[in-house]
């Protein structure tokens, strides 16, 4: 018997497992996303709303509140762009292209899935801090970046780039070079092949990688609260306000601004599922590498 005959039967059997065996693997499962997923979020919630709605509207609507959120959203609005700017670049050369110092390419965007968020915030110190290499050059051009919105985004950028690099680089080298390669016989240049070829096979993964990665910008803390300075309603973004008022015990105002940080995090995951449904087998082929 031919192996493709043999495959799906020796398939179903590794997968015949008794109805308890499965019974308790899929209640592990669901109790342990019951227990460290979905309680903590009904009680952000809860908590948020404990006092009524009246509470929880005036802990959004304070200046600090809305200043932090504004900020939030503006360092994503930065770091996004930029972070989608430089996956789509670095993926088509590493997956399109041969050129030396490649394989040291692909290693440095997995640089910030290694390194902590506090140590990038650190090496950010150190460089651009008032006693940094390059803080009295800064001083005297009178540009600050540490404990000012340009040291957020450039902290946010780093623990953030490797999101749209990650999604793209296994899907264009699952597509290969043969559509790039005729399309540049035909006459088209390097930019043309690019947004009339490689860009639309690859639009939803592109798509993707910019929801994680602007899910992990309005969320990171760890890199943004070395170079914040926590400087209130100028350099706190939504989770370090959150911090800031939960060690003020102000607990309703904490879990509001939490409550909102949940909820852009529900919404991506919508988003996600959205995406993974209609285009299941694109970001399917993405994950597997």
């Amino acid at each position: 018997m031919s192996d493709e005959a043999t495959t799906p039967r020796a398939a179903r059997g590794a997968l015949d497992e008794p109805r308890l065996v499965r019974a308790l693997l899929i209640a592990a499962a669901l109790g342990f996303i019951a227990l460290f997923l979905v309680l903590p979020l009904i009680g952000v919630f809860s908590e948020a709303l404990r006092r009524g709605l009246a509470a929880y509207g005036r802990a959004i609507i304070e200046f600090d509140a809305l200043a932090s959120i504004r900020l939030t959203l503006l360092v994503a609005a930065i770091a996004v762009p930029l972070n989608l700017v430089f996956g789509a670049a670095a993926s088509w050369a590493i997956a399109k292209f041969d050129f030396p110092g490649k394989s040291l390419l692909v290693t440095l965007i997995d640089l910030p899935f290694s390194v902590s968020p506090v140590i990038a915030g650190l090496i950010y110190v150190l460089l651009f801090g008032a006693r940094g290499w390059f803080g009295p050059l800064l001083d005297r051009v009178d540009f600050q970046i540490i404990f000012a919105v340009p040291g957020l985004v450039l902290a946010t950028i780093f623990v953030t780039f490797p999101f749209v690099a990650r999604e793209l680089i296994p899907l264009m080298q699952e597509q290969g070079r043969d559509e790039e390669e005729a399309a540049t016989s035909l006459g088209a240049s390097g930019l043309q092949t690019f947004f009339r070829v490689t860009l639309p096979n690859v639009k939803w993964g592109l798509l993707y990688g910019v929801l994680l990665c602007n899910a992990r910008a309005m969320g990171e803390f760890g890199a943004v609260s070395v170079v914040s300075g926590h400087v209130r309603g100028q350099t706190t973004t939504m989770p370090l306000y959150v911090e800031m008022l939960y060690n003020e015990y102000n607990i309703i105002g904490a879990f509001a601004v939490a409550s909102l940080l949940a909820g852009l995090a529900l919404c991506t995951l919508a988003i996600k599922t959205v995406l993974e449904w209609r285009y299941g087998a694109e970001i399917a082929a993405t994950k597997r590498h």
